[in-house]
């Protein structure tokens, strides 16, 4: 699979024209501020400033949040993705964010059919119509990737298509390195952004957007979740047309059903929202912590109720992992949480998550204290999973505590199902529903098999250590011999400073040049050198001219700056 090529600084320059229309968006939406706290006048080429700052949405009636929603939807895909899956890090970004990026639109005007024939026939070397029998012009569907189209086989089956917009990966690689750029400004002049790291985040989104930019990969989900659930008549999942399907182009089975969310047409088909709810909420259960590989947005709108109340998923580029360690502790924590015992939840929450310094182990206990006490006597009917772990890892973030971002998927995905179970059925009670499931993680633990192949596998890991401790020690004494032994210190917080320090120096230097300018020019206009014009030296008032010029430009420089 192609990787894309992402560099913090250096192709930005050649993306002037896209990198003006999104500080233009920035200033339109109310951001130019944080554009000049972030100093990018003084990374980009001269043409870049050539930027309008005029406001041109009203912005005294909206939010923030409304506002950054906003921006993303102009921007345009990346960021739309971008969006989308920050909307799930509720460690990166406060509730109101959290509440408005789900709102993000992806719907955008469908590309001509004519390059959507063009796709198909490039990909397969056929005409389109060796290749369907029937093929509908007019989209089901379009989007900011790609757009959808119901087609009929050769075999006269009824299928849907997935085609990807022309030109999508170069148009996505050049806004991912811009937000790279973005990113390490952003690190390197806001306070606390060092902390989050956005670089790590940038870098984490552009795996995954490549990952839905190759349709191959839905379709190896697909074909994963079949597998999974080829015995279970619960769930049905469309079938893959492997033979014509590619990374642009994917085709799957045609699903007749109900949208889970709508109930009243539900109950005009016969089916049973209660079964519905409890199913629903089963299936992704048994995703998580029996298979460890889920749906990861499974929102009312991938989720098709077909007849006997059978649960079919759709739409499956974004998917979650999870490992068998992480569920266990998982599930350690919720256990802990709903028996009151806030020592255990802090030491699983510790065991869960990463941070480059250790965190105050009193002050975090005493806010996971704080948070379970907040759920503790609610009755169990009442409690929603999603939200309480949603607050855990809140928390978490406020000691800068870093979760694997598969982890906020997983509480995504159970939020979600969650909330869709309660919206079918009132009286649906998650904690109950997950029990069983909570139970078999952990007697699983206690299985012979598994024993022994923890046993075996400690014992390899001993001794493979025992084995190379020897080479190593002999390999640092050989360095210290040759004097090659090095130890490596780091300073950090210096970055500012130097910034500040290489500006002061650029200033001076600017300033050396414009005086030696004014006095070269006054000496040539002196000694009267020809050609002259009305008696004065020509080269003489060229130099004045420039050095004029470029006084003016570091007085405006100083003051755009508000340090004189």
């Amino acid at each position: 699979m192609a990787t894309f090529r992402i560099n913090r600084i250096g192709k930005t320059y050649r993306h002037v024209k896209r990198y003006r229309q999104i500080l233009s968006v920035l200033f339109k939406y109310g951001f130019g501020g944080l554009v000049d706290v972030m100093n990018i006048e003084q990374y980009l080429e001269v043409g870049l400033k050539i930027v309008s700052r005029k406001h041109r949405v009203k912005l005294e009636t909206l939010s923030r949040a409304v506002r950054v929603r906003m921006v993303l939807e102009e921007l345009g895909p990346a960021f739309i993705k971008l969006g989308q899956i920050l909307s799930t890090r509720p460690d990166l970004l406060s509730a109101d964010f959290i509440q408005e990026l789900p709102k993000l639109q992806d719907d955008v005007p469908p590309f001509p059919f004519t390059e959507v024939r063009e796709i198909l026939e490039n990909e397969f070397g056929k005409s389109l119509e060796q290749i369907f029998s029937s093929f509908e012009e007019h989209p089901l569907a379009a989007a900011s990737i790609g757009q959808v189209h119901r087609a009929c086989t050769l075999g006269g089956e009824e299928v849907v298509v997935k085609v990807q917009r022309p030109n999508i990966r170069g148009t996505i690689e050049v806004d991912l390195e811009i937000m790279m750029h973005l990113a390490g400004l952003a690190e390197k002049h806001l306070e606390g952004w060092d902390v989050q790291r956005p670089t790590r985040i940038v870098t984490e989104f552009a795996r995954t957007i490549e990952k839905e930019l190759d349709y191959t990969m839905e379709s190896t989900n697909m074909l994963r979740f079949t597998r999974q659930f080829r015995d279970d008549p619960d769930i049905y999942i469309p079938r893959v047309y492997k033979e014509i399907s590619s990374k642009r182009v994917l085709t799957m089975e045609y699903i007749d059903g109900v949208k889970a969310s709508d109930i009243s047409k539900l109950k005009e088909e016969g089916l049973e929202p209660v079964i519905i709810a409890e199913r629903g909420f089963d299936l992704v259960m048994k995703q998580i912590f029996v298979y460890g590989f889920f749906h990861a947005d499974p929102h009312p709108g991938n989720i098709f109720v077909l007849s006997d109340n059978v649960i079919c998923f759709i739409d499956f580029g974004m998917m979650g992992r999870v490992d068998i360690e992480s569920r266990e502790d998982f599930v350690d924590l919720l256990l802990s949480i709903v028996r009151g015992d806030e020592k255990k939840a802090t030491d699983v929450l510790l065991e869960l998550a990463s941070s480059e310094k250790s965190p105050d182990r009193r002050m975090l206990e005493r806010d996971v204290s704080e948070l379970i006490d907040r759920y503790n006597y609610m009755p169990l009917g009442e409690l929603e999973i999603g939200n309480l772990i949603t607050q855990l890892l809140k928390t978490a973030a406020l000691h800068s505590l870093s979760v694997p971002p598969n982890l906020f998927l997983m509480v995504k995905a159970l939020a979600s199902v969650e909330g869709l179970g309660r919206e079918l059925d009132p009286g649906f009670d998650a904690v109950e529903q997950a029990t069983p499931f909570i139970r078999r993680v952990r007697m699983g633990r206690f299985k012979p098999n598994r024993l022994a192949r923890d046993m075996v596998d400690s014992g390899t890991d001993i001794f493979r250590l025992l084995r190379d401790v020897p080479d190593e020690i002999r390999k640092i004494l050989k360095l210290a011999r040759q004097g090659l032994l090095k130890v490596e210190f780091e300073h950090r917080g210096l970055e500012p400073m130097l910034f500040t320090h290489e500006r002061i120096s650029n200033r001076i230097a600017f300033a050396i040049v414009l005086a030696a300018l004014i006095i070269g020019s006054a000496l040539i206009v002196l000694s009267g050198v020809p050609p002259r014009w009305q008696e004065i030296p020509i080269i003489g008032l060229a130099g004045f001219l420039i050095a004029g010029l470029m006084g003016f430009w570091l007085l405006i420089t100083i003051a755009r700056r508000g340090k004189m």
